[in-house]
């Protein structure tokens, strides 16, 4: 891996190209002004390898110059004198072998080495001896070995061993960068490096410092990058987890348990049954189990590396099936604001209930409640939307059971008004049943005030009923004083009720008058039920307080809905407060007008 930071690789740099530089840089003639400078050609390059320093802007009057190793210009670190006049090298005592100098004043190195590092300077003399000075510096670097990782604890235990990772070998002038799982070292408190970056410290190293660590070197010249390193950090065992999760099972089944705890290296297992040690396996298997097998199943792990253990308990219960529960509704026909009980029962213990709707869990509403034990579910009041199909189910952790359904039938309530119906049309009906109460009250009143005279008018007909029918002579004979009434009717069909044509009925009339109510009298039955009219009004008070004006309106709306759709609301009212006095399909009464009023 190479840092993005490092130099390209120096390479060796011909000697043919530096000569063919030198050539160059005699042929210009830069201004006496110009400062002199020396350029490392490359800046840095490794062992074996060629470097020039270059002089740039050597004085036309030059007449000569020497090259010294090292910051003074003592004789005896002179290298090489070139003399212009003459184009003259003169060897100085420093010189190696390996050192080639130029008329533009460059100095080629062959084969460098790394005693070459360091400062050499350039010193001018001009034509009239006057002297200057001029360093350059030359960078020679070490080619770096491919770099490895080493480790003071290869085998570190999780939680309690530190380990310190080193990048080798070590070399100068060398930079270190680390790299774990392909990515930059995280920020952790846990991770310590040492001033070079050469050293990496692991602190309570832990399962997730496993790696792999690579460490890279990098010059200004060369780059390195090591083979991948990985820890083997010993952990575990975690706590066992034992498979499957079932704990409940039914007479006759196979008990297959797997334990498994994450663990390196992987852990030893052993069964416990109710504190007995069984088999030092991973899986337990027990064939046809009983209820005897009922109990408490351990799983022990344990890593002797790390030098610890650890158990899981599993409860395993052997039970029959459950049995199916039955329910029980207390209605299942049901009409709008009516109140329903389902009742779950069941034998079995140690259950819970919850209750299925059209095969769905039950969502309960504000109109639902719950017994404690869940087994009764109140419906109070009932709607239209609460008909379906019930059920219950019993469940233990094992196994559960469902009744067989249960459906409940809602029908819409019979009082429901029309809620279409406006306020206005609501008030109107209230105010017109009141009215027509008062109206029969009045007419029923001023009837009883005639009964009187018409007692007289009614004996007058009697008396005059044809002797062919002796029957109803004898009857009328025998009837008291105090048993002569005064009878009125009310005829509320479809046609006018038959009008008399003389001042008295005639003796027909009278006579099929006579036959009914002697028939009536006798047998208790008929078509019509008859009343005096000294007892109307009695009976008309009584009735109205019996019945309620609530009742009386719900009546008369009934009516006004039926389906005819034609009915008025007083015939409504009148055939309503009359069939009150009977539970007879006719209520007629005879008033001393001698008519006859029938409601049907």
């Amino acid at each position: 891996m190479k840092p993005t930071s490092a130099p390209p690789q120096g390479g060796r740099v011909p000697w043919q190209d530096l000569l063919l530089a030198v050539s160059l840089l005699t042929l210009w003639n830069p201004p006496t002004t110009a400062q002199v400078t020396v350029e490392s050609v490359p800046p840095s390059a490794t062992e074996g390898k060629d470097v020039l320093l270059q002089v740039h802007n050597l004085p036309r009057d030059t007449g000569r110059f020497d090259w010294y190793k090292g910051a003074t210009t003592e004789e005896n670190l002179r290298i090489v004198s070139y003399i212009l006049d003459t184009q003259k090298t003169v060897i100085g005592p420093a010189h190696s072998g390996r050192e080639t100098v130029y008329p533009n004043g460059s100095l080629l190195f062959q084969n460098i080495t790394l005693n070459d590092t360091g400062v050499y300077t350039l010193q001018i003399i001009n034509r009239t001896y006057e002297t200057g000075q001029v360093t350059g510096q030359l960078h020679v670097a070490a080619e770096l070995p491919k770099p490895h990782i080493t480790s003071n604890n290869s085998n570190p235990v999780e939680n309690v061993d530190s380990v310190l990772l080193t990048c080798e070998p070590q070399t100068q002038n060398t930079s270190y960068l680390w790299s774990v799982s392909n990515k930059s070292l995280p920020a952790s408190t846990r991770l310590e490096l040492s001033l070079d970056n050469r050293t990496l410290t692991i602190h309570g190293v832990t399962r997730d410092d496993t790696g792999p660590y690579v460490c890279a070197t990098w010059n200004p010249v060369s780059d390195g990058c090591s083979d991948p390193f990985t820890l083997n950090v010993l952990y575990g065992p975690d706590a066992p987890t034992i498979s499957p999760s079932d704990s409940y099972y039914h007479p006759g089944a196979n008990l297959n348990l797997s334990c498994h705890a994450a663990s390196n290296p992987p852990a030893q297992y052993s069964w416990l049954i109710n504190g007995r040690p069984q088999t030092n396996t991973q899986e337990l298997f027990i064939p046809n189990i009983t209820a005897n097998d009922s109990g408490s199943y351990t799983c022990l792990a344990s890593n002797s590396d790390t030098r610890l253990n650890k158990t899981t308990v599993k409860i395993i219960t052997v039970s029959e099936p459950l049995a199916q529960p039955s329910l029980h509704a207390s209605n299942t026909t049901l009409t709008e604001d009516d109140s329903v009980f389902l009742t779950c029962s069941t034998n079995n213990t140690g259950v819970s209930i919850r209750w299925l709707f059209d095969g769905q869990s039950l969502k309960l509403t504000e109109r639902m409640t719950l017994s404690q034990d869940n087994s009764t579910l109140t419906i109070h009041p009932v709607r239209k939307e609460d008909a379906g199909n019930y059920q219950c189910e019993v469940s233990n952790p094992g196994d559960s059971s469902k009744s067989d359904p249960v459906r409940l039938v809602v029908k819409g309530a019979l009082t429901q008004l029309n809620p279409g119906l406006a306020p206005g049309v609501i008030a109107g009906i209230v105010i017109g049943v009141l009215a027509g109460v008062a109206v029969i009250v009045t007419l029923v009143y001023f009837l009883f005030i005639r009964k009187t005279g018409g007692a007289n008018d009614l004996r007058d007909v009697t008396e005059h009923k044809p002797s062919a029918s002796n029957h109803s002579q004898d009857h009328s004979d025998n009837l008291s004083k105090s048993e002569e009434v005064a009878y009125s009717s009310l005829n509320f069909s479809a046609h006018e009720p038959k009008k008399t044509t003389s001042a008295s009925p005639s003796p027909a009339d009278t006579e099929t008058k006579s036959q009914h109510a002697e028939q009536k009298g006798r047998t208790g039955e008929g078509e019509a039920t008859y009343f005096p009219t000294s007892l109307l009004l009695d009976t008309v008070s009584l009735w109205l307080l019996r019945k309620g004006f609530h009742s009386i309106l719900l009546d008369i709306m009934l009516c006004l809905r039926g389906p005819s759709k034609r009915a008025s609301w007083e015939f409504c009212a009148l055939r309503y407060l009359f069939q009150g006095f009977s539970n007879s399909d006719t209520v007629c009464i005879y008033f001393p007008s001698s008519m006859l009023f029938c409601v049907i």
